[in-house]
């Protein structure tokens, strides 16, 4: 799981957070994806980062609930404002022989942008950027 990035957000998945056919909704796991990119993208641009995009969200394998969902995150570019982040969501069950099993169950690209207090595009500080290795 190194290769993940470090971990951002660990949640039980609730009854409240199930579709119609009784799986955890899609659209409560990019809600996840998004905080934790978020988190990532904030070490570079510490005030304030709002979501641009996502660019590739690949759901693997259903989540169900009581299911313990862990997103992972990293930095995988950094431009002038725009910070790119991958994220990676297992969940964490018991299988049918009764023992825990960590399932890689999504991936996600996301893209976010610097920005002030006001809204307005900051650009990143070039030493948070060598600090990071961008």
């Amino acid at each position: 799981m190194d290769s993940m990035g470090e971990p951002r957000i660990k949640v039980v998945a609730l009854p409240k957070d199930t579709n119609s056919a009784g799986n955890i909704f899609g659209g409560w796991i990019m809600s996840q994806i998004d905080l934790a990119g978020a988190t990532a993208a904030r070490e570079v641009a510490p005030e304030r980062v709002v979501t641009i995009s996502m660019q590739e969200v690949i759901f693997k394998e259903p989540v169900f609930i009581g299911d313990v969902v862990s997103c992972y995150a990293k930095i995988i570019a950094v431009g002038k404002t725009s910070i790119k982040t991958q994220i990676e969501v297992t969940a964490l069950r018991l299988n049918k022989d009764g023992f825990r099993e960590c399932i890689h169950v999504t991936s996600a690209i996301a893209t976010y942008v610097s920005v002030t207090k006001e809204g307005y595009k900051k650009p990143i500080d070039e030493e948070l950027k060598r600090l990071h290795g961008f």
